[in-house]
Formats: structure tokens, sequence, C-alpha cells
């Protein structure tokens, strides 16, 4: 099965049109369309991560088709917090990434003793 059959699937179990997906996502419905049909091959890791995030779905599955669709465990929910990081800075300028990025490592080394 392609990465395209199994987002249709995906998104089909989940109720959701493609337009409504595309919508909640952020991209427009060729976007999905254009994965649905492979024609995409390697979606972006962005638009990936947001499509798993919001069907609720293992990145693994839809990518290679590995493991359960649903999204369990620690995996799904650190997929769900580095997503949510993500969108959160992207609206930062370099210089206030550059500070995040700065205390989270500080944050590591700090815990780490």
């Amino acid at each position: 099965m392609s990465i395209g059959l199994r987002l249709k699937e995906a998104r089909k179990a989940r109720g959701m049109s493609q337009e409504l997906l595309a919508e909640k996502i952020g991209a427009s419905r060729g976007v999905v369309t254009n994965i649905e049909h492979d024609k995409v091959l390697e979606p972006q890791p962005l638009v990936v991560n947001a499509i798993c995030d919001v069907l609720k779905i293992n990145r693994q599955w839809l990518l290679r088709g590995d493991g359960p669709m649903d999204e369990s465990g620690e995996a799904g929910r650190s997929a769900k917090v580095l997503s949510e990081i993500y969108t959160s800075v992207k609206e930062l300028s370099g210089e206030e990434q550059q500070f995040i990025l700065d205390m989270i490592q500080t944050y590591i080394r700090h815990r780490r003793g």
C-alpha cells in the first residue's frame, strides 16, 4: 500500500474530506490530493507531522506502513509536542528562535547534571 492510499484510508476513517484536512494542516487541497494520488512520494516533514497530528495517526505507518495506523504511546506524544513547538516558534525571528534553542540546550545540560 502506498503513502497515498494510507493517507486516504486514514482521512476517510476520520470522516474528513480532502478540503477539510488541507484547511486543518494549513495547506491547499492540491497538497492532499497530490499525496493521495502518489504524485508526491516524500511529502515535506512539516506536512507529514501536521497530517499525523490532525488525523491522530502513527507517522511511521503513514510513511512506510510500519506499525498500527492509530497514534499511540510516547512516540505519538513526542511527535505532537515537537509539532506544537515548531508551530509556536516558526513565527519568531531567527534571533528569538536561537534564544529558545539555547534555553532548551541549557535545560538539557542542567538536567544531566
